[in-house]
């Protein structure tokens, strides 16, 4: 993750946000429990390169993983409904305007018109039954 980072939550106006990184180099993303293996994201945003930028996090495989809520392909948002963002099977991230396809732990295009581009991953971890941006 490059750059300063500044995590937006609903209700705060970007200019009560605290910068990322704080003396913690974390911010709270969502409770453990929110997240269910390949089942719902829970999106958030964040400042990236002085934009507010939607972002979410999704578990695969037993982990946690966060990127920007952006296709490779076209800069649009890839979830269908608020946090929906895997495929029917649950095995890859889908860009529900184009059909690229993502894998959920690098981000790395599998297919579609993504053509090799792929998500901006998101430093995250997990602690405490919460899950944090920043490096744990």
């Amino acid at each position: 993750m490059a750059g300063k980072v500044r995590l937006i939550t609903p209700g705060d106006h970007p200019a009560q946000a605290s910068e990322y990184p704080n003396e913690t180099g974390m911010r709270l993303i969502c409770a453990s429990s929110d997240l269910a293996d390949a089942g719902d994201g829970v999106r958030f945003e964040l400042e990236h390169q002085g934009e507010n930028t939607a972002a979410f996090a999704i578990r695969h495989g037993g982990r946690v993983y966060a990127y920007l809520n952006r296709c490779g392909h076209i800069a649009m948002e890839l979830d269908w409904k608020p946090g929906k963002f895997f495929d029917a099977e649950g095995e890859y991230l889908l860009c529900s305007t184009h059909g690229a396809l993502y894998a959920p732990e690098s981000g790395a295009c599998r297919g579609g018109p993504c053509r090799g581009a792929g998500l901006i991953r998101l430093d995250v971890f997990e602690a405490g039954g919460n899950i944090y941006l920043g490096k744990g």
